[in-house]
């Protein structure tokens, strides 16, 4: 072990001012910036070239591509699997076309806004598959004319199974109103006309033509989408006809046939679309299967009968479907009604179309303009609004739902329920979730010497749940049902509805967040603990000094960082202190203490068995000793100027991190700033693994687990004394962040990724992304336990901490961004007759040295019955917890396996409510629940997402940071990489920030149109093949869009109200989801533009995965054959 003495430094000791190296290397764009940036080495491909679409045309569904990974069966890996997913692929999307319907007739009442307000999709049934062989089809006909040009006749809704569903007092439903405006994609005027469809709580808009094709489009029900009428009754609008009925409009002769309706092409015949040319392409779309032939579908019996085409079954007897052609014969398809009639044609292959389908724009709009009035948590099993929408919450009894969610607000009462509908009973928790500013943080409360008040039997505390009894002596315990005798410093008198007469002074009492100063007892060997201290530890090798990343992080230190220093709330001064450390194959530590006049440097060259050389003077308040500081931070780049080394070591530096907080007595963070693969010899050395060939193989699996345990039980020690670690690297080639980002993951810490950086690029983002690590709330050393009541408890943990126990999650840090997942399982069943609870406790110390705990509380009902359990979903935390579950299962399963799963647990989660509570439908419909009806879109999404779709394009690096950054991710960004968020730019107005949002449909882009798109990690801006040149100018300063370098665009701030309003819209991107995400620019039909369509989520991923309307045809099918 080699010390040297210290050294003074002074500006005449060191090497002469380094040379400013600013340029970078200069690398081709898709080779720099890799996904889920950008694809390295991409080359154009002429497939994804728009190409104009004839309006006149029905969309056609694209053919699959060759090479994409069709989705098949694999074991679930979250649920147990009756019947697994067949094997899917883009061909047999198009065997069939669901349709929307609404479910209000067939859901039975609950209590929830959401009442009978669920989404159907009605489908056709599988058709026989068109025959390739059939080269000759006879044109399409009117089969009745005569009521070709009859007026459209409303449908009568069937009333609701359970009647008017009733509310409890203060339930969400109060700022849930009607609507009255129509949200049809017609104009007013130009309404689709509705066809009669007798007594069915549905109606159809056909788009489709031949007449075995059922109608394909959105048919909507009561409160299905606001702005439609209400379907049903004889009081549905004042001034308008009755709807429904075969005399529904007095006066006019009663409507039949299948084509009532003018405008609308009918259900089949012999003269089905007269004046139209005959369809008789045998191979309408690529790459797609024929559509029909006596072997179209294996096992099927062949077809028969003097009327019968190839692959379908003859039509006969009475019509069992109103308005639809009848369905009969031993050969008829399950839930297939088949055509009667002397002259059936074979079916025309159709398409859902996109913009009837649920979509999350128009749920997250509705949503906000639902939400009227705060949302009030004062009785059990409120459903919140959406993670994503703008609300305010009072909190009267339960926690904010920005702390802590439930998968679902009905707990089943028994385990038998969570198993056969595959829900996930899960919570997820933020406990430093930042709150609004018109909403109330938690309080402090003290309970003195004595401690805080507890249950005797399961050490809950007290709580809005909690019973008094005995004239307020004892408390009933809501969690174990134990009695507890109050404290006499506790005790008060209850008022005659059996409240304690203090209980809207005391936060414990009425709200279900607050905090808890606490005694000694919760403290580390019973002393009262330090303020934090932050240690930088900066890389000085060649790589480092070459970028100007050296010079630049000693500037932004010495003149922007140390003033944003934490702070408690209204303290007036930082008590943090701050230690500096360089590093290459050696450490060097910096005396920086007040007294001194120069700082002094200590270099230790034994990092075998490394030690900090100095405790006095290493971490030191910026305020007595900004001077030395200051000295020291302009020293280092002129020290290091002229380096040579190239290697550099890191496991020993963060061990004498440790070693420097453990030596002073106090918890804190290490911030390492790195830039090459620690290949020096030394603990921890690590090796250049990565191997592009493992992507996306069983063998992959072995990439993203750590090379070595070194990391880990580094990142257990941080964890277990009080410290976490932030790692900034900025590689420009492989670095391992699978092996060396578990210190990161055990104690809480972050990683933050700067591919090739430079600092006119990378410059400012760096300094947001650290402003904002210091400025967030964020606790250390801390502890965190759930408690649930009996017959419930916590099983599976997931997120970034270490656990010693079952029961407890240690945190070197936590911060407001982290979120943990939390699995629950039953113990036994659960009185329907009562609640259920959940308590979460962080005990933790604060930035300024202050030991506190932080108590959240959650009241749920409890139900027997599907029929209440869906309504009280929560989709967000469901597709929240259903990421992380998919991201542990990286390093356990193949990307194959888990996106099977993922398959079979959605479609096993809609074929129980379909069986559950919607019997009553025909069987050729799919049924989405009202809370659930955008699960297939984010099921859509997450199956071809970078996560998960284990290709080439992805590096090893990329997709460890992005599992590292998911796994923490709170609801509100998981929603948002699902379905990034899209803003036109072209039409953006001062007083419109931000504008409507666009959906991920590549179709909805115009080409004179600027759009930003952005998911929570990366921001992209799409400029249009014939954007406007003045545009171009007053936003990014060039002529012409051709001008602008992707990876190297800035939005310069100029002088004109373009400029000023897309800045304004960007940083409110930014704030919102804490992060200042790099910009790049995509030109239409550019080399990269493939890579950005997948962030398109409605659209078909260019490395694979099918699109939302392709995947609604395979999910359909899975339902039908779990239901069968």
């Amino acid at each position: 072990m080699l010390a040297r003495p210290p050294v003074p430094l002074n500006p005449s000791a060191f090497p002469p001012t380094m040379q400013q190296q600013s340029q970078t290397t200069s690398q081709a764009f898709s080779n720099q910036y890799r996904s889920p940036i950008l694809p390295p080495n991409f080359q154009e491909n002429q497939q994804y070239q728009t190409q104009p679409q004839n309006p006149n045309q029905p969309p056609v569904l694209p053919p699959n591509s060759s090479g994409s990974q069709p989705y098949s069966s694999q074991n679930s890996l979250m649920h147990p699997l009756s019947h697994p997913p067949s094997s899917i692929n883009q061909e047999q999307f198009h065997s069939q076309s669901p349709q929307m319907i609404p479910n209000g007739t067939n859901q039975p009442g609950a209590q929830h806004p959401y009442i009978n307000s669920g989404l159907q999709l009605s489908s056709t049934s599988l058709q026989p598959e068109y025959d390739a062989s059939n080269q000759s089809r006879p044109p399409t006909t009117i089969a009745n004319p005569q009521f070709q040009n009859a007026p459209p006749h409303l449908n009568a809704t069937s009333s609701n199974m359970n009647g008017t569903p009733s509310f409890k007092p203060g339930q969400y439903h109060k700022v849930q109103p009607v609507y009255n405006r129509s949200s049809s994609p017609y104009p007013p005027n130009n309404q689709a006309p509705v066809p009669p469809v007798g007594h069915t709580s549905q109606f159809n808009y056909p788009n489709i033509s031949g007449p075995s094709s059922m109608p394909s489009n959105l048919v909507t029900g009561a409160n299905t989408y606001p702005g439609q009428p209400p379907l049903g009754g004889p009081n549905a609008y004042p001034g308008q006809p009755p709807l429904g009925g075969p005399n529904a409009y007095s006066g006019q002769p009663p409507s039949s046939g299948p084509n009532a309706y003018p405008g609308q092409p009918p259900l089949g015949g012999p003269n089905a679309y007269s004046g139209q040319p005959p369809s008789s392409a045998p191979n309408t779309y690529p790459g797609q299967p024929p559509l029909g032939g006596p072997n179209a579908y294996p096992g099927q019996p062949p077809p028969s009968g003097p009327n019968a085409y190839p692959g379908q079954p003859p039509a006969s007897g009475p019509n069992p479907y109103p308005g639809q052609p009848p369905a009969s014969g031993p050969n008829a398809y399950p839930g297939q009604p088949l055509l009667s009639g002397p002259a059936q044609q074979p079916m025309t292959q159709t398409r859902i179309d996109p913009n009837i389908v649920p979509n999350v724009i128009q749920v997250l709009e509705q949503s906000q303009e639902k939400i009227q009035e705060p949302f009030i948590t004062n009785a059990p099993g409120l459903l919140p609004p959406l993670a994503a929408t703008n609300f305010t919450c009072q909190d009267q009894g339960s926690c904010n739902p920005r702390f802590m969610r439930s998968t679902t607000y009905a707990i089943p009462n028994t385990a038998d329920i969570v198993k056969q509908s595959h829900i996930p009973l899960a919570l997820s928790i933020s406990p430093l979730a930042e709150v609004r500013s018109d909403e109330l943080e938690p309080p402090l409360a003290n309970f003195g010497e004595t401690g805080p008040v507890r249950c005797h039997r399961c050490k809950a505390y007290m709580c809005s749940f909690m019973q008094f009894i005995d004239g307020g002596k004892r408390f009933i315990c809501c969690y174990c049902e134990a009695a507890t005798d109050v404290p006499n410093e506790y005790f008060n008198h209850l008022d005659h509805s059996g409240r304690r007469m203090d209980w809207y002074q005391r936060p414990e009492l009425c709200i279900g967040s607050y905090e808890i100063l606490a005694t000694k007892q919760y403290c580390k060997d019973e002393k009262w603990p330090e303020p934090p201290a932050f240690i930088f530890m900066i890389d000085v090798s060649y790589n480092s000094v070459r970028s100007g990343l050296v010079e630049y992080i000693c500037h932004i230190l010495k003149n922007d960082l140390l003033d944003y220093l934490p702070k408690d709330r209204n303290a007036e001064t930082s008590t943090v202190r701050v230690g500096f450390a360089t590093f290459d194959k050696k450490i060097h530590f910096y005396n920086i203490k007040s007294t001194l006049g120069q700082p002094q440097m200590m270099v230790v060259s034994d990092i075998e068995d490394i030690f900090v050389p100095l405790l006095d003077g290493f971490l030191c308040l910026p305020q007595t000793s900004r001077g030395v500081i200051n000295s020291l931070l302009d020293q280092i780049p002129q020290t290091f100027a002229n380096t040579q080394e190239t290697e550099t070591i890191l496991a020993p530096v963060i061990q004498s991190g440790i070693q420097a907080l453990k030596g002073a007595n106090c918890s804190g963070k290490i911030y390492i700033f790195s830039t090459t693969l620690p290949i020096a010899v030394a603990p921890g050395k690590l090796s250049n693994r990565e191997d592009k060939k493992l992507l996306g193989t069983e063998k992959e699996k072995a990439l993203f687990s750590p090379a070595n345990d070194v990391y880990t039980k580094l990142g257990e020690e941080c964890a277990q004394s009080g410290c976490a670690v932030d790692l900034f690297v900025f590689p420009n080639n492989y670095v391992d962040l699978a092996t060396i980002g578990e210190v990161c993951r055990l104690s809480g810490g972050e990683i933050y990724k700067f591919n090739y950086f430079s600092i006119d690029n990378d410059g400012e983002r760096l300094l947001d992304e650290l402003k904002r690590n210091f400025q967030r709330t964020t606790v250390f050393d801390a502890l965190m336990r759930i408690r649930t009541n009996t017959g419930i408890r916590p099983v599976d943990f997931l997120g970034h901490f270490y656990m010693t126990n079952s029961t407890e999650m240690i945190f070197g840090t936590m911060d407001a961004d982290k979120t943990v997942a939390v699995e629950l399982k039953h113990d036994d069943k659960l009185p329907t007759e009562g609640n259920s609870y959940v308590q979460v406790a962080l005990l933790y110390t604060s930035i300024s040295g202050q030991r506190r705990l932080r108590v959240l509380t959650l009241a749920l009902t409890v139900t027997s019955s599907y029929a209440s359990l869906y309504p009280l979903c929560d989709l967000d935390t469901i597709m929240n917890y259903t990421m992380k579950v998919a991201i542990r299962s990286i390093l356990l399963s193949t990307p194959k396996s888990i996106r099977d799963s993922i398959i079979t647990q959605t479609a096993n989660m809609l074929a129980c409510y379909r069986k559950h509570c919607a019997q009553s439908t025909a069987a050729g419909q799919l049924i989405l629940p009202e809370t659930l009806k955008l699960l297939p879109m984010y099921a859509a999404a997450l199956l071809k997402s970078d996560l998960l779709t284990g290709t080439q394009t992805v590096t090893t690096d990329d997709r460890s940071w992005l599992i590292h950054r998911l796994m923490s991710m709170n609801i509100k960004g998981s929603s948002a990489y699902l379905y990034p968020r899209i803003y036109p730019l072209h039409t953006l107005e001062e007083n419109q920030i931000p504008p409507p949002m666009v959906r991920c449909l590549y179709e909805r882009f115009s080409d004179s149109g600027a759009y930003v798109i952005e998911n929570g990690l990366v921001m992209y801006i799409w400029l249009g093949s014939q954007i406007d040149p003045t545009f171009v100018q007053n936003l990014f300063g060039f002529p012409t869009a051709a001008n602008i370098q992707p990876e190297r665009c800035r939005i310069i701030e100029l002088d004109n109200p373009l400029s000023k309003n897309v800045r304004t819209l960007l940083n409110l991107i930014r704030n919102e989801r804490n992060s200042h995400m790099k910009l790049f620019v995509i030109r239409q039909r550019d080399p990269m533009e493939p890579f950005f369509k997948n962030y398109l989520a409605e659209d078909k991923g260019f490395t694979g995965g099918a699109s939302y309307v392709d995947f609604l045809y395979h999910l359909h099918r899975e339902i039908r054959n779990i239901l069968q």
